[in-house]
This record gives structure tokens, sequence and C-alpha cells, in this order.
């Protein structure tokens, strides 16, 4: 079952000097119930695919496509209310790190409260029981007591796993999480892929986890699209992302190290003006 279907989707920028720049050009793929992964260096348009695909461009950012649906509904023309109701509802994002997206003057577990009073009408009881269930489900111990706190109270680990249940308590078809692990140490990294995991499997979610980690995705992603300068320059499954054939995904596997064949210096990526083209 298609969940979500981008077609030529583009996202530009008034520039200084002249014409609108594209930050996102032609970038088309489908998505089921499975986790992709979408790589690529600073800049090259990842996050801002995601933050269309949920209407969150910045002011002044142009969004067009052939087509952007998701589950029949089309995004960029249904009403603006429906849009709100999709998002942070079948629609949800994790953002790259908790101590810029947490409101710093409400507790967590109010934080999530309100997620659920916005999205699904229930007695204030039913909300703060969805609550500690939502901060349990992803590995907090005590749900109660960290639902009190405030973010500048918790690890950055803990605001991360806090940020996921935020975005999952309404019970999100399509997940998008940007960076969810990049703020964290490699063992909390693991547990919060490991939470990410298991509630889509028993949940059927739609996954796109956007990361600059390649080893990251082709061990936890079942296919990959790798973007270069706004666009897609190649797709494929992420057991095979090994056998790339693109310069580019060629470049940044080989700058990658290796712990069994030491080398010094890194291989620098040979950029081709041809991939931006």
């Amino acid at each position: 079952m298609t969940l979500l279907t981008v077609e030529d989707l583009r996202v530009a920028y008034p520039s200084r000097d002249g014409p609108a720049q594209e930050v996102v050009r032609g970038v088309s793929f489908t998505l089921g119930r499975e986790r992709m992964g979408i790589v690529g260096e600073s800049g090259s348009g990842k996050s801002q695919t995601g933050r269309a695909i949920l209407g969150l461009t910045a002011p002044g950012g142009a969004v067009s496509a052939r087509r952007l649906e998701f589950s029949g509904i089309d995004l960029l023309n249904c009403p603006p209310a429906q849009r709100r109701a999709l998002r942070g509802g079948r629609i949800a994002m994790v953002l790259q790190d908790p101590k810029f997206s947490l409101d710093p003057v409400m507790t967590i577990g109010a934080q999530i409260e309100e997620t659920l009073q916005a999205h699904s009408p229930m007695s204030r009881r039913e909300r703060r029981d969805r609550t500690l269930d939502a901060l349990a489900q992803v590995g907090i111990d005590d749900p109660a007591r960290v639902a009190r706190l405030y973010p500048h109270e918790v690890s950055g680990g803990m605001g991360q796993r806090a940020m996921i249940a935020m975005m999952l308590v309404a019970g999100p078809e399509l997940l998008i999480a940007d960076e969810p692990t990049s703020a964290l140490d490699v063992t909390v990294q693991l547990q919060v892929l490991g939470i990410l995991d298991k509630l889509v499997a028993e949940r059927g979610m739609g996954l796109v986890l956007i990361s600059h980690d390649l080893r990251l995705v082709s061990s936890f992603c079942d296919r990959v699209l790798v973007m270069y300068a706004g666009r897609v320059v190649e797709a494929l499954p992420a057991a095979r992302l090994h056998e790339a054939e693109h310069p580019y995904t060629r470049g940044l596997l080989d700058c990658l190290p290796r712990l069994n064949a030491p080398r010094h210096p890194l291989p620098v990526l040979d950029r081709q003006a041809a991939w931006a083209a």
C-alpha cells in the first residue's frame, strides 16, 4: 500500500542576487509501510524535502510538485485546516535536536498532552494516561516523573525520546525523522533506533529517516535515496548500498573510515559539476 507519493517536488527561496534558487529540484519517490532513508551532505535538500511534505517550509519558500499526495489527499491543494489536522496527527516529524525543538517553558508532559488536545478529543485524565503510556513506550522508566520535568532538566537522549513520544502519541501513519540520533552518543543512538524499529513494526507506519550516516541507514532502512544539490542522484535497496554506482555515492562510501584498513589521509570527495546539473 502506497502512503506517500512525491513527483517532481521543488522548493525555491528568493535570492538577493536575482531569480529564486531551488534547494530541492525534481525529487520523486513513493513510500509504503516501510523504512526509507534519505542521505547526503548538509545542504543537499534532505530536510527541506521532509519539511515540504509537512507544509513546514520557511516563510518565503515556494513549494511546487506535479503530485504530492498522502493517502489519497492532495497536500498542495487541500484546505489549510485539513493540512494542519494531518500535521502532528496522521503525519509527524521528529526534528534534529530537542534543545531547539521542545518548548523551554512547558513541561514535557504538557507538550505531549497538547498534541493529543489538538488531534484526539478526550478527557484530561485520558490525555494524561496516554501521555504516560507514550513515554513508557519510548523506554522511559519513570514516565510520571519525567512528565513533570522541563526540557532543560533532562539529558539529550531523554529529550529525544520525549520528542519521539510527542510525535507518536497521536498514532501517525507516516513519521519523518530528521537526524533523530545526531545529538546522541552511540549507546543512546542504538536505543532510539530500536524504539523506532519496534514502533514501525508494531504500528505498520511508513518511516522516512533523514541522516548523514550511510552505515546507519544501510543497516536500519529498507531502501535509500541519495541526494546531492537538491536532486536524487541514486536510489537502491539499503542492503545493496555498498554496490552503489553513482560516483557521488561511491565517493561518500570511500570517505568512510575503516578499522581494518587505516588510511591517512582519508580520501577527499572529488566533486563533478555534472552531479548538480
